[in-house]
């Protein structure tokens, strides 16, 4: 799931101090989850926005209102009443859910109030750990879950480099090699025969903007071209 994590309040007050009427959007999907920008969240800064305009006699206000999802512009419908009546609008989606509601409504200022970190897991409460960047060549199969993009400092594919010692990155001494936790995982399982199977070089389709279709619409969306 995504994780993402809140501005500093700061520059959240920089960014909207120049607008009066501020509407502040939450998100019920994966920023609730991960208590970066769910109701709870929108209601906690803009008591803190509220309060720091307030303090300095400025005029600006900020109101709340969170969707189901800002990924889906189904759920943005509901915005189009009240946006008329703001001067911008501050998202606590992450940076997909922004862009859509900035798409949905392109007069209005969209500014966004959290950072968007990681595709991750729930550790504990409030603690979130990376495992995916969506490289889109996922080779999780191979590697007995351990992903070398995510884990790898180097993001190696075919083995560990010679920089391993005792099961540690020469990177850091605190960061484990993924290549080490890969061969012990595969080992347990009686794969190692896997670790041999050469990938090949990465496409990085991360790095261009990627529309996924799933096969069973593959047809549909193809004859409406």
């Amino acid at each position: 799931m995504v994780k993402a994590k809140r501005k500093p309040l700061e520059e959240l007050k920089a960014v909207t101090q120049p607008y009066q009427r501020i509407l502040n959007v939450g998100c019920g999907g994966c920023v609730s989850v991960c208590l970066a920008g769910g109701q709870k969240e929108v209601l906690v800064l803009n008591n803190e926005l509220n309060l720091a305009f307030k303090n300095e006699n400025q005029p600006n206000r900020v109101d709340a209102y969170t969707v189901e999802r800002q990924c889906n512009a189904r759920h943005l419908r509901e915005l189009e009443r009240i946006v008329k009546d703001h001067d911008c609008m501050l998202s606590m989606a992450c940076g997909a859910g922004a862009q859509l509601l900035a798409e949905t409504f392109p007069d209005t200022p969209v500014l966004p109030a959290v950072n968007t970190e990681s595709i991750g897991i729930d550790r504990e409460v409030g603690i979130y750990e990376e495992k995916c960047r969506a490289c889109g060549e996922c080779v999780l199969g191979y590697t007995g879950g351990v992903c070398p993009v995510t884990r790898c400092a180097k993001g190696l594919f075919n083995g560990p480099c010679g920089g391993v010692q005792d099961g540690k990155c020469e990177i850091s001494m605190d960061i484990p090699c993924a290549w080490y936790d890969i061969h012990g995982r595969l080992k347990n399982q009686n794969r190692l025969d896997n670790i041999k199977q050469l990938q090949m070089v990465m496409e990085w389709k991360n790095q261009t903007q990627r529309t996924t279709i799933q096969e069973a619409y593959a047809q549909r969306y193809a004859s409406s071209k």
